[in-house]
């Protein structure tokens, strides 16, 4: 019985997936969708419905397959040893373009406070290798400190973006929406399509729902209840945001701010309160930023730990901090910024959201697949076999839509980093094969 009382309960849980997903990933979507106008509010609806389909089935890959190791474990399970290197290696590349991403949102608000930062590509590509150099070097004093500071720091986005989706009503004009729906006169399916990417972004981190498993009060009710209570949540608060956000501030403007949850609050309120949040926005950056910086190393450290990548990711120093593969982590990032600079932060935001999506939804679909294995290893009954099946459908279907919607020049690159992945297994493979099956194979 007290076990019991020391577990999370389903309220608890559907907290935490619905915090760690929100992050920093909402504050410069409101601009990137205003430049595609208010319809763009309709891809949330089906982004939504994938994305509940997508932790579902996450979590009951979790559950019934209890080995570490995430969606590479669960990629194993149905396409082998190079699966579990591939997924680990997009992963990681994915992590490493958002962390990117991340950053560029942090510099847009901050240009406000240093305006130097707005004022070409080569301040925007400063500030944001400056920050990613800035909590690499702060994430050597190992997880611990990096924990405690994420889990304050995420409420500088979380509270002024759910106070919006309540105060925002009472500042919103139906003709400030109106005129805002559609001013680029896009078919609605292309208007979706192109948003698709945008909205996806914000629910990236879903997969991580499942891992808690073990320390919940009633696993095979509480995950999958609080994975879906959880992902719906968030679409809510984003919904009504981003929404309500199309009704304040007129589209030209919002669709060309550096700054957009500053902006609103500014609008309906006065700059000082701007400021305030533009300041809550940016430590939210950061306290993100420093926890995806660990997750990017960690992600590397385990892959290494596995023998698939080089062997300096998985040493730690004595505060348990893997320091040299974060430097690592840090001069790819730097190459990702410089790959990708502009000298409009919501552009080169866009770009590296649709890059980080494709090498995101290839794992998201080598995973998924794994659970058909794992029910069948698992002995489920037909009843749950035939529901998850049914959902696992719906999860596919929106991450091949997502994929398509991520566009030529995302899905070419991610192609091409998915065929380096292969050369690169290739060359690690042998190290996978059992003494036994190379003396079959030297036989006569």
């Amino acid at each position: 019985m007290a076990e019991s009382k020391k577990k999370m309960s389903l309220m608890g849980l559907t907290t935490l997936v619905a915090v760690n997903m929100m992050g920093s990933g909402i504050i410069m979507l409101p601009t990137n969708m205003a430049q595609l106008g208010a319809v763009s509010l309709l891809s949330w609806i089906i982004t939504a419905i994938g994305s509940m389909a997508i932790a579902y089935s996450f979590a009951q890959c979790g559950l019934f397959c209890p080995r570490s190791g995430g969606m590479s474990a669960y990629t194993e399970e149905a396409h082998g040893k190079s699966g579990f290197f591939l997924c680990s290696f997009l992963y990681f590349l994915s992590l490493a373009i958002a962390n990117v991403a991340i950053a560029i949102s942090a510099v847009g608000y901050l240009t406000s406070f240093v305006p130097w930062l707005g004022s070409g590509a080569v301040p925007l590509f400063v500030g944001t290798v400056g920050l990613i150099w800035l909590t690499t070097v702060a994430n050597f004093g190992g997880p611990s400190i990096t924990g405690k500071i994420g889990a304050v720091s995420v409420w500088g986005v979380i509270i002024p973006v759910a106070g919006l989706s309540i105060i925002g009503w009472f500042f919103f004009k139906a003709e400030v929406f109106s005129a805002a729906w559609n001013p680029n006169n896009l078919a609605i399916s292309e208007a979706i399509g192109k948003s698709i990417p945008l909205t996806l972004w914000a629910f990236l981190g879903m997969e991580s729902a499942a891992q808690a498993s073990d320390a919940v009060e009633d696993p095979k009710r509480t995950v999958p209840l609080a994975c879906l209570f959880g992902t719906l949540g968030a679409a809510v608060v984003y919904v009504l945001s981003t929404t309500v956000i199309q009704g304040i501030v007129p589209n030209a403007e919002l669709a060309n701010s550096s700054a957009p949850f500053a902006m609103v609050y500014a609008q309906m309120f006065n700059p000082v309160i701007g400021n305030i949040i533009m300041a809550l926005a940016v430590t939210a950056c950061i306290g993100s930023l420093l926890g995806w910086q660990f997750t990017l190393a960690q992600t590397a450290k385990v892959t290494a730990d596995q023998g698939m990548f080089p062997k300096l990711f998985g040493k730690v120093s004595e505060m348990n901090a893997p320091i040299i593969g974060m430097l690592v982590c840090g001069v790819l990032q730097t190459v990702f910024a410089l790959s990708t600079i502009s000298p409009d932060a919501s552009a080169q935001f866009s770009k590296l959201v649709s890059l980080a999506a494709v090498t995101n939804l290839i794992p998201y679909v080598t995973a998924l697949t794994g659970l058909l294995v794992i029910m069948y290893k698992a002995q489920v009954s037909p009843a749950v076999y035939s529901r998850n099946t049914a959902v696992l459908m719906v999860a596919l279907a929106y991450s091949f839509y997502a994929l398509y919607s991520c566009g030529k020049d995302a899905v070419f690159g991610g192609t091409l980093v998915l065929a380096v992945g292969y050369l690169l297994y290739g060359f690690i493979a042998k190290r996978f094969e059992s003494p036994a099956a190379m003396v079959g194979a030297s036989k006569p």
